[in-house]
């Protein structure tokens, strides 16, 4: 399979499933796939993003190798997708001790800024509660910029929101 061509070829769920159904637990297939991962160009990304969101549900650890590229990639102009399926799939996994501080910096201020939508936050928010167990100096500051946007936030930020200052 032609893993580009496929992305291409239409953007809809049965063919993001259809794609990481193909990719499996096969790591030389998965590593094609982040290399259009990590591509500029916008379709590509952005539909990658998907299967890669896919692929880490099912084999969680095609995705261990690419956690500091991931999280060094959201510094760069990406898609919202992209950034959308980045932290969603990041959100649970360990940070290594080497990225910690980038991946904290990065969902600090996905979390601060009032054009991120709602869903990177909500994915953003959950990663650093995680990175707080590791560094629980940032637990005041995280509970801190909750607070501040608990009585604006959707039902979806605010129930994500609970729950996190709850276990912080």
């Amino acid at each position: 399979m032609d893993i580009k061509k496929e992305l291409l070829f239409e953007h809809s769920k049965s063919q993001a499933l259809k794609i990481s159904n193909y990719i499996g637990n096969d790591q030389n297939r998965f590593d094609e796939l982040m290399i259009l991962f990590f591509d500029t160009e916008y379709r590509v990304t952005q539909r990658a993003a998907w299967v890669v969101s896919h692929c880490a549900d099912k084999y969680p650890e095609l995705i261990e190798p690419y956690i500091e590229p991931m999280i060094l990639n959201l510094k760069k102009d990406i898609t919202v997708a992209v950034q959308r399926n980045t932290l969603r799939v990041l959100q649970e996994k360990e940070m290594p001790n080497t990225i910690i501080g980038d991946a904290a910096d990065i969902c600090f201020k996905i979390l601060e800024s009032a054009k991120e939508p709602i869903a990177v936050k909500v994915f953003a928010m959950t990663l650093l509660a995680n990175i707080c167990k590791k560094v629980p100096e940032l637990k005041n500051e995280l509970k801190i910029l909750i607070e501040d946007q608990l009585p604006y936030g959707s039902a979806g930020f605010k129930s994500r929101a609970n729950k996190i200052l709850k276990k912080l």
